[in-house]
Order: C-alpha cells, then sequence, then structure tokens
C-alpha cells in the first residue's frame, strides 16, 4: 500500500475560525458534510471506472452499488466516510441484499484479482487519481460552511 503525503496550508486561521465557532458539535457536523461531498468526488470516479468493465450482458452492475457512507469511531473527534459497493463482499449469506445494481458481491475478484483472472481496480484508482480534487473540495466545503457559520453569530 502506498502512503499518502498531503500537505496542508492555513491550519492556524482554520484553528482561529473553529476557536471562534466553539461549538464542537457544528464543527463536526460541518466536517462530516465536507467529507461526504469530497468522497462524493471518489464515487463518481469509482462509478465511471466500475461502467467500463461492468458486463453489459448480465443484469448485475456494479457501478449502480457504489456508495458514500459514514462510519463510526470511538473517538468523539473523528470523521469517517467510506467509499465502497453496496451488499459488501460476502458470500456466507446465502440471501444477498436485493439492490439496484443486483447482486454484486463479486467485486472483491474484480478490484483483487484471483489465482484464475487478472485484478482489474476501478476503486482504488478512483481514490489515487482525484486526490487532489477530492482535497480542495474537502477544504472548499469546509471553508464555505466554517464562514456560513460564523456569520449567523
Amino acid at each position: 500500500m502506498a502512503a499518502v503525503d498531503l500537505n496542508v496550508q492555513g491550519l492556524d486561521e482554520l484553528n482561529r475560525k473553529l476557536q471562534q465557532l466553539a461549538n464542537p458539535r457544528k464543527a463536526k457536523s460541518i466536517a462530516r458534510k465536507a467529507a461526504r461531498q469530497a468522497m462524493n468526488v471518489a464515487r463518481d470516479a469509482a462509478r465511471t471506472n466500475a461502467k467500463a468493465i461492468d458486463d453489459p450482458k448480465t443484469r448485475e452492475k456494479i457501478h449502480k452499488n457504489i456508495a458514500v457512507a459514514g462510519g463510526k469511531s470511538r473517538n468523539p473527534n473523528e470523521i469517517i466516510m467510506r467509499v465502497g459497493v453496496k451488499g459488501g463482499a460476502s458470500f456466507s449469506n446465502p440471501n444477498p441484499p436485493s439492490l439496484s445494481g443486483g447482486d454484486t458481491r463479486h467485486w472483491r475478484w474484480v478490484e483483487f484479482g484471483s489465482s484464475n483472472n487478472p485484478a482489474v481496480p476501478f476503486m482504488r484508482p478512483a481514490l489515487s487519481t482525484k486526490l487532489d480534487q477530492i482535497t480542495s473540495k474537502f477544504v472548499q466545503v469546509f471553508d464555505d460552511e466554517i464562514n456560513k457559520a460564523l456569520g449567523t453569530l
């Protein structure tokens, strides 16, 4: 797995604005909104990538099952937002969930390959090729929402 280096500038200004806001729940809500909108960029890229490899002869469409979901953390100051394929990848349940894209639990074999099939990644490149756009979107939405919240004080 490759490491990702981010250079974040303007943290002093951000810290000053967050101190003015003085409401940690509002700050977390703003961060969650910014994270969701930023990850929508990765979701859209993953859908585009998956559309290119979905088999038109079957009713299973991986691209229709790609979604953004928030996660839970034990750390109250942490926001988790992830992009994934609905329905998971487990075949232990014989009755897969009914999803608009059909039963796409095989997505992991497409993404990571198997002993019989080479990998055709569509999720990982969606993040790596759009990382600049994702971080820019997060910063833009976060800043806009903080300024909007400060304007109402």
